[in-house]
């Protein structure tokens, strides 16, 4: 019998499993955008460096980042459906006892609790996805994933801020923790009824053997994909996380931050939706040099423009900053084996996300140093540098 990824999915049960993919992705973003909100109102009330601020980002990152590979690994054996489940319940709780941060290095320890319990939610649930639709619509599947992700970060941030300004920070982080904690029951209820996320290995009617390795059928393409993933993400970090400072420094009011955050964001969530149905027709390459060189122009803009046209013209760099990432989840998949996809995304996600991790306490000491200008510039630089990798890149996909 064939293995639980290559079983005849319905049209229903794919619908299904993008939905809980898509459920998955929305909390999870939600939690990690809104710490975009929560960062200059923890570095007023703690009285935090902008170094220490990059420090906390590094932290949950690079504990979001240490668990990706590990846990994709383990749900061939286990199952995703467990670990997505569990870990989302303990992330929400993670979050809630963040309310309870006294000062830095309480700070420091929640989020690295908050990180591991995030890091199973990108590698299973793109696994989900991608297993369940196959061949058929891949990319735009994982489009469909990676928007319902930053529907999340448009929602999420701006309650998150409304909440603080209305009532307290703890309170907001205590609302959504709640929220994402029972998000994770629903996780297990419904792709126990989908039958998705099931073991990979020793399938009780399994003819075909288990791919030896890694299972990467072209390695320097996978190579070269995740060498744009990482100097995407590090851009993405480094922008994201120095945004708000950026625009305070502008003049511009706590609340009008987390409109700022929602309007790049919500530009984000076009861009992966429209980036991963545009894929097939366009090609992944012509996209990928697009929105790079449209995110570092749009960068580069924002340092020299006044407040009123930065806020104007966020949702057009979110739609060229965060359309990448749906090419690139969207195309693992043509290098990597089909029973290997949670080890793949775990390893592509660990070498992105830990380079993510580090952006921001990098471009945070820059920050210091020279001033948020001079490492927004920088940050712009980064998307430069993945041009000459998209086109390495193109020879080996497949056309389209």
């Amino acid at each position: 019998m064939p293995l639980a990824f290559s079983l005849p999915f319905h049209k229903a049960r794919r619908h299904g499993t993008l939905g809980a993919g898509g459920l998955a992705h929305f909390v999870h973003d939600g939690i990690s955008d809104s710490l975009y909100v929560l960062l200059p109102l923890w570095a007023e009330a703690f009285g935090l460096s902008m170094a220490q601020v990059g420090l906390l980002k590094t932290c949950y990152s690079s504990a979001l980042a240490s668990l990706q590979l590990p846990l994709g690994m383990l749900a061939e054996r286990w199952g995703e459906r467990a670990i997505l489940a569990a870990s989302t319940v303990l992330a929400g709780l993670a979050l809630t006892a963040l309310a309870l941060a006294g000062g830095f290095g309480t700070l420091v320890a929640g989020l690295i609790v908050l990180g591991l319990a995030s890091s199973a939610q990108h590698p299973l649930a793109s696994a989900i996805v991608s297993r369940g639709y196959g061949t058929t619509s891949r990319r735009a599947a994982l489009g469909t994933y990676n928007f319902a992700g930053d529907l999340g970060k448009v929602a999420i941030p701006p309650l998150v801020a409304f909440g603080a300004v209305l009532f307290t920070w703890q309170g907001s982080v205590i609302a959504y923790g709640g929220l994402v904690a029972l998000a994770g029951l629903a996780l297990f209820v419904l792709l126990g009824r989908l039958g998705a996320g099931q073991p990979q290995m020793h399938h009780p009617r399994s003819e075909e053997p288990m791919p030896r390795g890694w299972g990467l059928r072209q390695p320097l393409g996978f190579t070269l994909l995740s060498s744009i993933g990482v100097l995407d993400i590090m851009c993405r970090g480094g922008f994201l996380t120095f945004l708000p400072f950026a625009l305070l420094a502008k003049g511009a009011d706590i609340e009008w931050v987390g409109i700022a955050l929602g309007l790049v964001l919500a530009g984000g969530a076009a861009g992966k939706l429209v980036c991963g149905l545009a894929a097939e027709r366009v090609g992944v390459i012509r996209l990928v040099l697009l929105t790079e060189l449209s995110t570092a122009l749009g960068i580069g803009a924002l340092v020299l423009l006044p407040l009123g046209w930065s806020l104007a013209i966020l949702p057009a760099v979110g739609l060229a900053l965060n359309g990448t990432s749906s090419l690139l989840y969207g195309t693992v998949g043509d290098f990597v084996d089909p029973a290997r996809q949670s080890r793949a995304f775990g390893l592509f996600y660990t070498l992105s996300l830990g380079a993510g991790a580090v952006s921001p306490l990098l471009f945070g000491m820059i920050s210091d140093a020279t001033g948020i200008n001079v490492a927004l510039l920088l940050i712009a630089s980064l998307a430069l540098m993945t041009l000459p990798l998209a086109l390495a890149m193109r020879p080996l996909l497949r056309p389209g």
